[in-house]
């Protein structure tokens, strides 16, 4: 097993693959390193000399400054580095290499719906149009579970806060959000669930659903109810026997749509899980299938990186208003643009921004970017897309669900036990955190640090994929959650 790592030639610092003891000597580039201090797993330690003021470089860019004189051998973290970002940036278009070839068709069994559009679960929702209605959608979630058998996998309720007391975009995002779940292909049958007097009423909401098959897609106004709760269960009766009535069949993996995140990072996300997704979601767009790369924050330091692999200069620019609109969102709450990363993730060996998002863009594989995504809007572009959304967790996957994504892949150093309103993958980035919480781990890269090379477990990953896209749950599904949340920027009426 390889106990540290120099990710890229340039590199100034190596990573702990486990953990390190002072005195150990490295042996790295035909040099020998000896730690002047304990390095714990995740964590870097300096493989020169580097002098206060000097940027530090990892992944072959900065991931910051030294704040004082650094020893060949010491720790590197946050006592010794500090964020080298600024503020809002010019950029320039200096587009790179992306061609990927084409691989040999692969298959799932998937479920095709009228309309031609394809979901991975046969399910039915029951999505509230405000937060009033939400123990009504529970307690008829419950009711309704008797109802699951034969093709009908699953009844869920997503109850949220909103649809009501909201302006300008908060109350945009809540239509769209709710519009984007009401179309969802994983969904056999919905049940819309309103009050009836809130701002996002059905009728109001119904002109973000647009057109829709009624035998699919039924509403239910509460306040027009003598007993709310029987009269939808009486409609859940009719649409299970719809839902029913469909069936698993052959379809190609071109027409797969894959969300990518992660949370909980730790020093390995960046060099295990966030490189095998980025491998995985190569494999997939060589296949004609999609994914979508979301959590913009957590692109800052590292957005060059993505511009430059842009198709063409419109998607270039596209980007650049991604990433400046979202840091004039942190200047407009007088928040600042880089308070990242979290506890957990500097316990796990992650110093800085820049650190963080080199790692976290490391899932975005080395294809072109082929569209750029409004939060709220539908993937229509196939190959690599980026979404506008926050880093939030159950925002984010959310946002990545109501674009299009039939399941999500989250890679965690940390681990997690929340899900989406798809299948959500835990993905685990070292060995310890997969065998302490096998509840909540579906997938470990960690072995990429002990005898699995890349490849392998980009592959092996893939079959997975294809697998859960097939009917078999993940972790999440087997305990019966399921989340949703909706983004949230302005005032509460």
């Amino acid at each position: 097993m390889q106990n540290y790592l120099k990710i890229h030639p340039k590199d100034m610092v190596a990573v702990a693959l486990a953990p390190l003891t002072a005195g150990t000597v490295c042996e790295l580039d035909g040099q020998q390193v000896c730690l002047k201090e304990d390095i714990p797993q995740g964590h870097k330690f300096a493989l020169q000399d580097i002098p206060s003021g000097s940027q530090i470089l990892k992944y072959g860019n900065a991931i910051g400054v030294a704040v004082k004189d650094i020893a060949q051998g010491e720790w590197v973290h946050t006592h010794n580095l500090k964020t080298g970002l600024g503020d809002l940036l010019d950029y320039t278009y200096e587009k790179v290499p992306t061609d990927l070839e084409k691989t040999e068709e692969a298959y799932f069994m998937g479920y095709r719906r009228p309309d031609g559009k394809v979901g991975i679960r046969n399910e039915i929702w029951i999505i509230p149009t405000v937060g009033c209605v939400n123990n009504v959608a529970t307690a008829i979630e419950r009711r309704a579970k008797a109802l699951v058998g034969g093709t009908l996998e699953e009844v869920a309720a997503f109850p949220h806060p909103y649809g009501c007391s909201q302006m300008g975009d908060d109350q945009e995002h809540t239509r769209q959000i709710l519009a984007d779940l009401v179309n969802h292909p994983n969904a056999g049958g919905v049940l819309v669930l309103g009050l009836g007097c809130e701002n996002s009423n059905i009728t109001e909401l119904k002109k973000y659903i647009g057109p829709y098959d009624e035998k699919r897609v039924r509403f239910l106004v509460s306040q027009e109810c003598e007993d709310e709760i029987e009269e939808a269960c009486a409609i859940l009766e009719d649409l299970a026997a719809y839902v029913k009535g469909f069936s698993r069949e052959k379809i190609s993996a071109s027409e797969l749509i894959i969300g990518m995140k992660c949370g909980g990072s730790d020093g390995l996300s960046g060099i295990t899980a966030n490189p095998a997704v980025g491998a995985f979601s190569d494999l997939l767009i060589s296949k004609g299938g999609t994914t979508i790369l979301t959590e913009v924050p957590e692109m800052f330091g590292a957005e060059t990186i993505l511009m430059n692999r842009c198709e063409n200069e419109a998607l270039f620019e596209k980007t650049v208003a991604l990433i400046n609109d979202f840091k004039q969102y942190f200047q407009s709450h007088n928040q600042t643009i880089y308070e990242n990363p979290s506890p957990g993730n500097k316990a796990g060996g992650i110093s800085t921004l820049e650190d963080k998002s080199l790692g976290c863009t490391q899932k975005s594989g080395s294809a072109a970017v082929k569209g750029v995504l409004a939060y709220g809007e539908v993937v229509h572009e196939k190959g690599l897309n980026l979404l506008s959304a926050p880093g939030n967790d159950l925002v984010a996957s959310t946002a990545l669900a109501a674009s299009g994504a039939h399941m999500v892949l989250f890679t965690t150093g940390r681990g997690t036990p929340f899900a989406s309103p798809v299948p959500t993958m835990k993905i685990s980035t070292n060995t310890g955190l997969s065998k302490k919480k096998e509840n909540w781990i579906d997938f470990n890269c960690g072995s990429m640090v002990e005898d699995a090379t890349l490849e392998e477990t980009a592959q092996k990953l893939f079959d997975y994929v294809l697998a859960v896209a097939s009917g078999e749950k993940v972790k999440a599904e087997e305990k019966g959650f399921h989340d949703m949340a909706i983004f949230k920027q302005g005032v509460t009426l």
